[in-house]
């Protein structure tokens, strides 16, 4: 029980680097290899999931794991020696969404591969944690989604309503340039180790239908690394520029939130909205970027009384609402009278995820009852857990619960031979099989669906 009480090594690392780190901003790293042994390592495969998709070379977790010290061994030293050779990445295609003729890209590395990628984010980490600025939430330790939605609340409600400026970067993962990244990774990080293997994983293949191909620009595609790559490029390419040359030039005040390459402004003034709208093509042009044209747009976000008289004749449009991380935000008046930001589930976030309930249960409508039951739970909590973080979108919540329940029974009906199934035989297989509600929710017939 005494080892039980002694800190964990690799912890105790992290936080000498991030002190460093934070005593001496502008320093450049020269020596974080030495932190990587077989502790380190060790702790690099605990937090890589075993279970994933396996890479070009086919090995699973459970394969890696059965020598896995020799093997944590014998990849530590090509890593450090200049041995290691970066994999292809094994590229799928998957949907958009049901029905939808656009895919995805999904890359799937090696489990080696994630391994060391995990190990060398174990040493950045701590590192670039220390220069994030607070307008950033994607992908980073203790910070979330709904946290960059509170702020985002916070600060339009601090300001009373805003210009809003919605950017849509094109591709960014796709286009994110190299030789730039590489340029402002050597602004914190000189380590010739974790640089070398770094650039390996720029260049490494990439394996689609049986060709492999170099592609000169974006981040490794599905590695470890690739989150906390885009968060440094865009840390220095936006995040700075906006609070550093941006905010001190603006005549109101203004705000960034940034989650990962989805991102939002807010400017007190119009003038300074459009300013910057103006600006920033040319600003992420210079590393790169480029906007969407047709998804970014200017919105006035103003509280309705604000804007009272407006409209066609004015010249200035009636408030707007936006999307952002799958919720809606509009002005309503709350309980009290009070105008104040409302948010709700997405349009296209709710028909997205309507779509992928109908699939799932035309595909496994063969399945047990109870089978089909346990699964269906397990999507609604999901969804509740994330759509029912923010207040306001209850009734949002409620109308997907109704949806699959109508779609459930739509799917089990095929099963019958004498066609539709009935409501109220539905509603009986409920007492046994109840499909949860969604939080903060309390229905009036809850005790018997």
């Amino acid at each position: 029980m005494a080892g039980a009480s002694e800190p964990d090594p690799v912890s105790t690392k992290q936080q000498r680097i991030a002190e460093l780190a934070k005593r001496a901003p502008q320093m450049g790293f020269t020596s974080l290899n030495h932190h990587l042994d077989i502790p380190w390592m060790i702790g690099a495969y605990l937090r890589t999931r075993p279970d994933g998709a396996p890479g070009v070379d086919g090995q699973t977790g459970d394969d890696y794991g059965k020598s896995l010290l020799d093997n944590l061994a014998s990849l530590l030293e090509r890593a450090k020696s200049g041995a290691y050779r970066a994999p292809p990445v094994r590229r799928v295609h998957i949907p958009k969404g049901p029905g939808s003729n656009e895919t995805r890209p999904l890359g799937i590395p090696t489990l080696e591969d994630k391994v060391l990628q995990r190990a060398v984010v174990m040493a950045l980490e701590p590192i670039y944690e220390q220069d994030f600025l607070p307008c950033s939430f994607g992908f980073r330790p203790g910070r979330s989604a709904h946290m960059a939605l509170q702020a985002l609340w916070d600060q339009v409600m601090a300001l009373g309503g805003c210009w809003l400026l919605d950017v849509d970067l094109r591709k960014f993962f796709d286009t994110l340039g190299h030789r730039h990244l590489r340029a402002l990774l050597r602004q914190r990080v000189r380590d010739g180790v974790l640089l070398r293997l770094i650039d390996k994983w720029l260049k490494a293949g990439v394996l689609e239908d049986g060709i492999v191909s170099y592609p000169e620009a974006g981040s490794p595609q599905g590695g470890v690394i690739s989150p906390l790559l885009s968060n440094i490029y865009l840390h220095y390419v936006l995040d700075e520029w906006f609070e550093g040359e941006v905010k001190p030039r603006l005549k109101g005040r203004a705000f960034l939130v940034r989650y990962a390459d989805d991102f939002v402004m807010g400017f007190a003034c119009e003038e300074d909205a459009r300013r910057v709208l103006a600006v920033l093509p040319k600003r992420l042009g210079k590393y790169g970027l480029t906007i969407h044209p047709d998804k970014t747009r200017l919105v006035p976000f103003v509280r309705p009384v604000a804007s009272a008289g407006s409209g066609a004749g004015s010249g200035v449009p009636s408030p707007g609402s936006f999307d952002f991380l799958g919720f809606r935000h509009y002005w309503s008046r709350s309980k009290q009278g009070r105008w104040v930001v409302k948010r709700q589930t997405a349009g296209s976030r709710f028909r997205r995820a309507v779509r992928k309930i109908a699939e799932w249960c035309r595909l496994n409508r063969h399945l047990p009852i109870g089978e089909q039951y346990q699964a269906l739970c397990l999507k609604l909590q999901g969804h509740f857990a994330y759509y029912g973080g923010v207040i306001g979108n209850v009734n949002a919540q409620s109308r997907f619960r109704y949806e699959v329940m109508r779609l459930w029974r739509k799917w089990l009906a095929r099963r019958r031979r004498r066609g539709r199934e009935a409501w109220d035989h539905f509603n009986r297989r409920l007492k046994v099989f109840r499909l949860p509600w969604p939080r903060a929710w309390v229905s009036p017939c809850a005790a018997s669906p």
